[in-house]
């Protein structure tokens, strides 16, 4: 039997605000998306577990694109193997909204996916 948990996906969307540029052209440190995985792992692991969970370690992480100031991201976290005490999440950050100058701003059609990880979480036994 399958563990109804496998599969399970939570997403996010944030605006990511221009007190977060660190660098030339709006960009926001790569940093920006990890802290994001961490809040929707948080929201798996209480939906699986009824637990906040930890973050023990990413296997992998990957840069793809640029994140800026003025965008908006969408990032999911989809559970891809449960252990005992454990569960594997596969991560993406996507741009679907970038500001285009000004207030002016387009929906990006499709999104640009600027990070992927594969994160393990843990969570207190029952």
């Amino acid at each position: 039997m399958t563990d109804p948990r496998l599969g399970l996906s939570v997403t996010h969307r944030r605006y990511v605000p221009y007190a977060h540029a660190h660098y030339a052209g709006n960009l926001v440190d790569g940093a920006y998306a990890l802290g994001l995985f961490g809040d929707v792992a948080t929201e798996v692991c209480i939906r699986t577990d009824g637990d906040e969970g930890l973050f023990a370690g990413y296997s992998e992480v990957r840069f793809l694109a640029p994140v800026r100031a003025g965008d908006v991201v969408e990032v999911t976290a989809t559970v891809s193997r449960i252990g005992t005490r454990s569960r594997t999440l596969e991560l993406s950050c996507a741009v679907v909204c970038r500001g285009t100058g000004g207030s002016a701003a387009a929906v990006l059609d499709p999104p640009i996916v600027a990070v992927v990880a594969t994160g393990t979480v843990v969570v207190r036994g029952r």
